[in-house]
């Protein structure tokens, strides 16, 4: 039986009721159940799941509802109490600082602000921005689904105005030292960053964090923003701030290939500068970059090196091999294909991380023909039904297939322990993996990994090679000593980066293409 409760004009983050539903869905007798607000996405999102009702139809976004799908009557009540618990602990967890109702009383409280950062439905959020930039401030934008359109326009008043307009679709920055969204604790420095990757700068600063220097600033710019539509209003905006900014030494550009037209005015900027500056327009044109008088980059980690190195004072040199020495990793490789099984030909990458996942792609293909994606290198690798996953698999696990009604899976990992049941099979040699730490994700990504790998054991035959690496810093409250320590007791070969974990994947992936050979 399907029941349904309404609490009118109450509302709750969006995020945080996805993760109530997640923990009511244990209690006994609940067959199914959505908590959420009564907008046009969760009134549909509750009839694909079956928990549809014509009183559910008369649900405004500005209610509050659980329907539940239950055995018999009296579980209902025992929803609704579980539901009230949790909603009780967010709320005494989140302190008791008085929260401003509307802007006016925010700008009261805190006159002196500079910056917002807005996290809304995104048809709601062009209207706020800009208020928020004709009150002169900066905005970070963390909301998605919100048009090109309007991304445009705002951008455009923005730098009118000089002010940053980071997003739409903005998860990562660290304005003056303060972590905003999906963010690592990062030392200050000299090395100012500009990126349209969420993961991808997450990557480089994290690095840069672990190889000893630190960052002035990091500044988001969404991921269109280097799209044509858009022209990389905000990288020019950010670069022009770090060229101005006299704590910068040296300035990182992050960003997936842009635009042609986009790349060749971004780089006449580069050009007039006398700062040193890094660029990772990530598989894009690599001479292009040094015509311009920057650096060019191979990975992200290559990247924080160089960046690094500029800093010291150093020559930039690229960073193509692994932190151990390498007789120490052949021996692990050796160690590790030791136990494959002849049946054992397939990669899978299970990603939360984007441009993590495109990162892996790129590097793989010097060694793997074919690689199935929900983000494909080339449209014929498309992967049309993610039910169906054969061949070797790189899934980018934070694409809407994947969000639509759950929280992304940096903040709930059952997204990827769902994919571990279905994807990883006695036909996979080697599963790659990324776990994010620091603010914004979840509080034990790493120990959530472990209890998947430890949970499909159970299920396999054969022993799969699973491989790892982890961004973070040691000032993450996560703790990324711990969360090695846990990953490695449960016999995953945990690697300092990304671009690591791939060449270690590469190497596993060679033996079994040589055995295939054969």
């Amino acid at each position: 039986m399907i029941r349904l409760e309404v609490r009118k004009n109450s509302y709750y983050d969006s995020v945080t009721l996805m993760l109530i539903s997640k923990e009511v869905k244990n209690v006994e007798g609940v067959v199914d159940v959505l908590v959420g607000m009564g907008t046009e996405l969760n009134k549909e999102l509750s009839e694909n799941l079956g928990l549809g009702s014509p009183e559910l139809k008369e649900v405004s976004p500005n209610d509050f509802f659980v329907t539940a799908e239950i055995e018999n009557e009296a579980v209902m009540a025992e929803v609704i109490k579980k539901v009230d618990e949790l909603l009780n602990e967010k709320k005494t967890s989140s302190g008791s600082d008085f929260k401003p109702a509307t802007l006016k009383s925010a700008m009261e409280m805190m006159p002196d602000a500079n910056m917002a950062v807005v996290s809304i439905a995104g048809q709601y959020a062009e209207e706020e921005v800009d208020r928020l930039l004709d009150q002169d401030l900066n905005v970070m934008l963390f909301s998605d689904n919100v048009s090109v359109e309007a991304e445009l326009k705002l951008k455009k008043k923005a730098v009118e105005k000089g002010l940053l307009m980071m997003g739409p679709d903005c998860g990562t920055a660290i304005i003056n030292g303060i972590p905003l969204a999906f963010a690592n604790v990062v030392k200050k420095g000299p090395i100012g960053i500009v990126g349209a990757s969420g993961t991808g700068t997450q990557e480089v600063s994290a690095m840069i964090d672990k190889l000893g220097s630190g960052c002035s600033q990091v500044i988001g710019t969404g991921g269109r923003d280097l799209k044509s539509e858009i022209g990389g209003l905000m990288m020019i905006q950010g670069f022009d701030a770090l060229v101005r900014d006299p704590e910068t030494k040296v300035i990182v550009l992050i960003s997936k290939p842009p635009a042609p037209e986009v790349a060749e005015k971004i780089l006449k900027k580069v050009a007039e500068t006398d700062k040193p500056v890094v660029v990772d327009f990530i598989g894009g044109d690599m001479e292009a970059i040094k015509k311009s008088g920057a650096v060019p980059c191979l990975t992200l980690e290559d990247t924080a090196y160089k960046a690094v190195a500029l800093a010291k004072g150093n020559e930039p040199v690229d960073f193509v091999g692994f932190s151990q020495e390498i007789s120490e990793i052949d021996q692990l490789v050796a160690d590790k294909v030791g136990n494959l099984k002849p049946e054992q030909k397939n990669f899978r990458g299970l990603y939360t991380g984007g441009t993590l996942a495109d990162e892996a792609m790129k590097m793989l293909g010097q060694t793997i023909e074919g690689i199935y994606s929900n983000i494909p290198l080339s449209p014929e690798y498309a992967i049309e039904n993610l039910s169906e996953v054969t061949g070797h698999v790189c899934l980018d696990l934070g694409e809407d297939q994947f969000t639509v009604g759950r929280p992304h899976p940096m903040i709930d990992p059952s997204t990827r322990a769902d994919r571990f049941k279905t994807d990883i099979d006695d036909s996979v040699a080697v599963a790659l993996m990324d776990v994010v730490i620091g603010y914004g994700s979840h509080e034990d990504p790493a120990g959530e990994l472990a209890k998947s790998i430890r949970e499909i054991k159970k299920n396999l035959k054969n022993q799969v090679v699973f491989v790892a690496s982890i961004t973070g810093t040691e000032g993450d409250p996560q703790d990324l000593k711990h969360s090695q320590k846990v990953l490695e007791d449960e016999g995953v070969v945990v690697m300092p980066s990304n671009a690591q974990a791939v060449r270690f994947v590469q190497k596993v992936m060679n033996h079994v293409l040589a055995k295939e050979a054969k």
